[in-house]
Protein backbone atom coordinates (compact mmCIF):
# COMPACT_ATOMS: atom_id res chain seq x y z
CA UNK A 1 0.00 0.00 0.00
CA UNK A 2 1.10 3.43 -1.01
CA UNK A 3 0.61 6.06 1.72
CA UNK A 4 0.21 9.56 -0.12
CA UNK A 5 -0.38 12.01 3.56
CA UNK A 6 -1.53 15.23 2.41
CA UNK A 7 -2.58 18.61 4.39
CA UNK A 8 -6.05 18.62 4.13
CA UNK A 9 -9.27 17.75 2.72
CA UNK A 10 -8.70 19.76 -0.58
CA UNK A 11 -5.52 18.40 -1.13
CA UNK A 12 -6.80 14.73 -1.12
CA UNK A 13 -9.46 15.30 -3.48
CA UNK A 14 -7.17 17.01 -6.43
CA UNK A 15 -4.35 13.75 -5.51
CA UNK A 16 -7.36 11.56 -6.34
CA UNK A 17 -9.13 13.47 -9.25
CA UNK A 18 -5.46 13.29 -10.80
CA UNK A 19 -5.10 9.58 -10.56
CA UNK A 20 -8.53 9.22 -11.79
CA UNK A 21 -7.97 11.77 -14.87
CA UNK A 22 -4.48 9.88 -15.40
CA UNK A 23 -6.91 6.37 -15.45
CA UNK A 24 -9.13 7.63 -17.99
CA UNK A 25 -6.62 9.28 -19.80
CA UNK A 26 -4.60 6.07 -20.40
CA UNK A 27 -7.85 4.24 -21.36
CA UNK A 28 -10.75 5.86 -22.72
CA UNK A 29 -13.26 3.14 -22.02
CA UNK A 30 -11.78 2.71 -17.90
CA UNK A 31 -14.64 1.31 -16.10
CA UNK A 32 -14.67 3.35 -12.10
CA UNK A 33 -15.55 2.00 -9.26
CA UNK A 34 -17.30 4.81 -7.35
CA UNK A 35 -18.10 5.57 -3.51
CA UNK A 36 -20.58 7.79 -2.30
CA UNK A 37 -20.97 9.78 1.29
CA UNK A 38 -19.03 13.06 1.98
CA UNK A 39 -15.54 11.95 1.68
CA UNK A 40 -15.78 11.73 -1.91
CA UNK A 41 -17.58 14.87 -3.34
CA UNK A 42 -14.12 17.31 -3.30
CA UNK A 43 -12.91 14.31 -5.62
CA UNK A 44 -16.01 14.66 -8.04
CA UNK A 45 -16.16 18.42 -8.13
CA UNK A 46 -12.66 18.15 -9.36
CA UNK A 47 -13.27 15.57 -12.47
CA UNK A 48 -16.54 17.87 -13.32
CA UNK A 49 -13.98 20.91 -13.45
CA UNK A 50 -11.69 18.63 -15.42
CA UNK A 51 -14.45 17.59 -17.51
CA UNK A 52 -15.84 21.36 -18.18
CA UNK A 53 -12.06 22.81 -18.52
CA UNK A 54 -9.48 20.15 -18.79
CA UNK A 55 -10.49 17.79 -21.71
CA UNK A 56 -11.34 14.75 -19.83
CA UNK A 57 -14.54 13.20 -21.47
CA UNK A 58 -15.89 10.53 -19.67
CA UNK A 59 -18.60 9.74 -22.54
CA UNK A 60 -17.20 5.79 -23.32
CA UNK A 61 -16.56 5.29 -19.49
CA UNK A 62 -18.47 2.94 -17.55
CA UNK A 63 -19.24 3.33 -13.76
CA UNK A 64 -20.26 1.05 -11.16
CA UNK A 65 -21.16 2.11 -7.63
CA UNK A 66 -19.82 0.42 -4.62
CA UNK A 67 -23.81 0.44 -3.11
CA UNK A 68 -27.29 1.55 -2.10
CA UNK A 69 -29.47 1.58 0.36
CA UNK A 70 -32.28 -1.42 1.09
CA UNK A 71 -35.92 0.46 0.54
CA UNK A 72 -35.06 3.83 -1.02
CA UNK A 73 -36.14 4.23 -4.61
CA UNK A 74 -34.16 5.71 -7.21
CA UNK A 75 -35.61 9.05 -7.05
CA UNK A 76 -35.73 9.38 -3.24
CA UNK A 77 -33.52 12.36 -2.20
CA UNK A 78 -30.83 10.65 0.45
CA UNK A 79 -30.37 7.40 -2.48
CA UNK A 80 -27.16 6.95 -3.77
CA UNK A 81 -29.02 7.16 -7.24
CA UNK A 82 -29.81 10.76 -6.71
CA UNK A 83 -26.24 11.52 -4.44
CA UNK A 84 -24.26 10.12 -8.15
CA UNK A 85 -26.60 12.22 -10.13
CA UNK A 86 -26.64 15.66 -7.94
CA UNK A 87 -23.07 15.52 -7.55
CA UNK A 88 -21.42 13.81 -10.75
CA UNK A 89 -23.04 11.76 -13.69
CA UNK A 90 -25.90 15.29 -14.49
CA UNK A 91 -22.34 17.53 -14.75
CA UNK A 92 -19.76 15.46 -16.74
CA UNK A 93 -20.29 13.62 -20.28
CA UNK A 94 -20.57 10.08 -19.00
CA UNK A 95 -23.78 8.30 -20.88
CA UNK A 96 -26.84 7.33 -18.49
CA UNK A 97 -26.61 3.87 -19.75
CA UNK A 98 -22.83 3.42 -18.93
CA UNK A 99 -23.55 4.15 -14.98
CA UNK A 100 -24.65 1.11 -12.84
CA UNK A 101 -26.15 1.23 -9.21
CA UNK A 102 -27.70 -1.31 -7.08
CA UNK A 103 -31.55 -1.08 -6.80
CA UNK A 104 -32.97 -0.23 -4.01
CA UNK A 105 -35.92 -1.44 -3.66
CA UNK A 106 -35.67 -4.95 -6.10
CA UNK A 107 -38.27 -7.87 -6.17
CA UNK A 108 -36.15 -9.79 -4.50
CA UNK A 109 -32.33 -8.43 -2.21
CA UNK A 110 -30.87 -11.76 -3.03
CA UNK A 111 -31.44 -11.64 -6.62
CA UNK A 112 -30.48 -7.75 -7.23
CA UNK A 113 -26.97 -8.98 -5.55
CA UNK A 114 -26.61 -12.41 -7.31
CA UNK A 115 -27.73 -9.56 -10.32
CA UNK A 116 -25.57 -6.49 -9.76
CA UNK A 117 -22.28 -9.05 -9.21
CA UNK A 118 -23.20 -10.14 -12.63
CA UNK A 119 -23.14 -6.46 -14.15
CA UNK A 120 -19.91 -5.85 -12.26
CA UNK A 121 -18.05 -9.15 -14.02
CA UNK A 122 -19.89 -8.14 -17.46
CA UNK A 123 -18.99 -4.75 -17.01
CA UNK A 124 -15.62 -5.12 -15.64
CA UNK A 125 -12.79 -5.75 -14.62
CA UNK A 126 -13.14 -2.13 -12.26
CA UNK A 127 -9.56 -0.59 -13.92
CA UNK A 128 -9.81 2.05 -10.59
CA UNK A 129 -11.99 1.86 -7.48
CA UNK A 130 -12.66 4.79 -5.53
CA UNK A 131 -13.18 4.00 -1.73
CA UNK A 132 -13.91 5.56 1.39
CA UNK A 133 -13.58 4.71 4.94
CA UNK A 134 -15.76 4.44 8.05
CA UNK A 135 -15.07 4.97 11.39
CA UNK A 136 -15.48 1.46 12.16
CA UNK A 137 -13.35 0.47 9.22
CA UNK A 138 -15.90 -0.55 6.71
CA UNK A 139 -15.36 -0.60 3.12
CA UNK A 140 -18.45 0.36 1.00
CA UNK A 141 -20.87 -1.27 3.54
CA UNK A 142 -19.04 -4.06 4.43
CA UNK A 143 -19.35 -3.73 8.58
CA UNK A 144 -16.88 -5.43 10.60
CA UNK A 145 -16.93 -9.62 10.86
CA UNK A 146 -17.38 -9.61 6.97
CA UNK A 147 -15.59 -12.48 5.41
CA UNK A 148 -12.92 -11.31 2.93
CA UNK A 149 -14.07 -14.05 0.31
CA UNK A 150 -17.81 -11.75 0.25
CA UNK A 151 -19.50 -10.88 -3.20
CA UNK A 152 -22.05 -8.20 -3.33
CA UNK A 153 -24.31 -9.10 -0.49
CA UNK A 154 -27.04 -7.24 1.51
CA UNK A 155 -25.45 -5.91 4.89
CA UNK A 156 -27.63 -5.11 8.20
CA UNK A 157 -26.44 -1.77 8.89
CA UNK A 158 -24.45 -0.98 12.41
CA UNK A 159 -25.53 1.38 14.80
CA UNK A 160 -22.63 3.05 14.18
CA UNK A 161 -23.07 3.19 10.28
CA UNK A 162 -27.00 4.64 10.88
CA UNK A 163 -25.62 7.46 13.69
CA UNK A 164 -23.15 8.57 10.81
CA UNK A 165 -25.64 8.87 8.05
CA UNK A 166 -28.57 9.53 10.18
CA UNK A 167 -27.93 13.42 9.42
CA UNK A 168 -29.05 13.07 6.33
CA UNK A 169 -32.90 11.83 7.30
CA UNK A 170 -35.37 13.87 9.01
CA UNK A 171 -35.92 10.80 11.57
CA UNK A 172 -33.97 8.32 12.97
CA UNK A 173 -36.85 6.00 12.06
CA UNK A 174 -36.28 6.83 7.93
CA UNK A 175 -31.98 5.96 8.44
CA UNK A 176 -32.18 2.36 6.28
CA UNK A 177 -31.25 -0.52 8.64
CA UNK A 178 -29.98 -2.71 5.00
CA UNK A 179 -27.96 -1.62 2.35
CA UNK A 180 -26.80 -4.00 -0.83
CA UNK A 181 -23.08 -3.61 -0.87
CA UNK A 182 -20.17 -5.14 -3.13
CA UNK A 183 -18.49 -7.99 -1.29
CA UNK A 184 -14.77 -7.60 -0.25
CA UNK A 185 -13.73 -9.87 -2.61
CA UNK A 186 -16.05 -7.91 -5.67
CA UNK A 187 -13.63 -4.59 -4.42
CA UNK A 188 -10.14 -6.66 -4.23
CA UNK A 189 -11.11 -7.61 -7.43
CA UNK A 190 -10.91 -4.07 -8.94
CA UNK A 191 -7.13 -3.52 -10.82
CA UNK A 192 -6.28 -0.65 -8.92
CA UNK A 193 -7.46 0.71 -5.75
CA UNK A 194 -7.69 4.64 -4.14
CA UNK A 195 -8.67 4.87 -0.32
CA UNK A 196 -9.79 8.67 0.86
CA UNK A 197 -9.66 9.38 3.84
CA UNK A 198 -10.09 13.18 5.73
CA UNK A 199 -10.68 14.39 9.26
CA UNK A 200 -10.48 13.56 12.75
CA UNK A 201 -13.05 11.28 12.69
CA UNK A 202 -10.98 8.60 10.55
CA UNK A 203 -7.72 8.71 12.56
CA UNK A 204 -8.21 5.70 14.63
CA UNK A 205 -9.39 3.58 11.27
CA UNK A 206 -6.69 5.03 9.44
CA UNK A 207 -4.46 3.55 12.95
CA UNK A 208 -5.98 0.77 13.25
CA UNK A 209 -5.51 0.14 9.14
CA UNK A 210 -1.55 1.02 9.64
CA UNK A 211 -0.95 -1.80 11.70
CA UNK A 212 -1.09 -4.04 8.59
CA UNK A 213 -3.44 -6.87 10.94
CA UNK A 214 -5.74 -8.30 8.27
CA UNK A 215 -9.14 -8.95 10.11
CA UNK A 216 -12.68 -9.27 9.38
CA UNK A 217 -12.76 -7.06 12.59
CA UNK A 218 -11.41 -4.23 10.24
CA UNK A 219 -12.92 -4.99 6.67
CA UNK A 220 -10.48 -2.26 5.07
CA UNK A 221 -7.40 -4.25 6.14
CA UNK A 222 -8.33 -7.03 3.47
CA UNK A 223 -6.62 -3.98 1.29
CA UNK A 224 -3.30 -4.80 2.34
CA UNK A 225 -4.01 -8.54 0.28
CA UNK A 226 -4.28 -6.40 -3.10
CA UNK A 227 -0.65 -5.53 -4.68
CA UNK A 228 -2.19 -1.95 -6.24
CA UNK A 229 -3.65 0.29 -3.42
CA UNK A 230 -2.98 3.57 -2.87
CA UNK A 231 -4.10 5.57 0.50
CA UNK A 232 -4.67 9.22 0.17
CA UNK A 233 -4.72 10.41 3.76
CA UNK A 234 -5.06 14.32 5.52
CA UNK A 235 -3.43 15.26 8.25
CA UNK A 236 -5.72 15.33 10.52
CA UNK A 237 -6.88 11.54 9.57
CA UNK A 238 -3.31 10.45 10.05
CA UNK A 239 -2.50 12.45 13.01
CA UNK A 240 -2.40 9.12 15.44
CA UNK A 241 -0.32 7.04 13.25
CA UNK A 242 3.61 6.70 14.70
Amino acid sequence: MKVVVVDNYEAMSAEAAKLVEEKVRENQEAVLGLATGSTPIGLYKNLIEGNKTRGISYKDVKAVNLDEYLGLSQDHSQSYHTFMKENLFSQIDIKPENTYIPNGIPASAEEECTDYEAVITKVGPVNLQILGIGTNGHIGFNEPGTPGDSITHVVELTKSTRESNGPNFETEAEVPTHAISMGIQTILKGEEIILLASGESKAEAIKMLLTKKVTEDNPASFLWTHDNVTLIVDKDAYQLVK
